[in-house]
């Protein structure tokens, strides 16, 4: 057996994480592989919007979520409370869902909802990393950046729900 999946489990289950980080990890994990799998069947199946769903699991739900569980662990001086760590993990996956089942349902009106909680999720997510250690700057600017890309991203999904329902 190799040492790659004890690795993967260390991250996984990593000590100096607290529980709802270890949860959004897990869950954005979990995302990326039902993201494959949708990937994997949207084909055979012929799923209308399998290639977005599976997109959206692994760039959105999956890889963002894994890398906001794992962030605070790396760079936050301060940790956030408790209620504040969950709300994160609470608005992050009720927004993807709402956001999800509002683009296969055809309710635009459902994405904004979603969207709305995402803007919190990632307002919440920049807060926990705040006055970073001088020794991850770098990767605390970095991991800013991504929750700009998303927060830039999440009007552009909004206007293109609106935009496809709109006929």
């Amino acid at each position: 057996m190799t040492a790659a999946p004890h690795a993967v489990m260390r991250v996984l289950d990593d000590q100096y994480l607290d529980r709802p980080f270890r949860v959004l990890t897990w869950l954005g994990a979990l995302s990326v592989v039902a993201g494959g799998v949708v990937a994997a069947v949207t084909g055979p199946l012929e799923l209308d919007k399998g290639s977005w769903l599976a997109a959206y699991l692994v760039l959105v739900s999956g890889v963002s979520q894994f890398v906001i569980g794992q962030a605070p662990a790396r760079l936050a001086v301060r940790p956030i409370s408790s209620r504040w760590a969950w709300s994160l993990v609470a608005s992050w996956n009720l927004g993807n869902a709402a956001v999800i089942s509002g683009t296969l349902l055809a309710l635009p009106q459902l994405v904004d909802v979603g969207s709305v909680l995402l803007v919190l999720g990632l307002g919440i997510a920049a807060f926990s990393v705040r006055g970073g250690d001088p020794s991850t700057r770098a990767l605390g600017w970095a991991y800013r950046f991504v929750l700009l890309v998303l927060a830039i991203s999440i009007p552009i999904g909004v206007l293109l729900a609106h935009v496809r329902h709109s006929a």
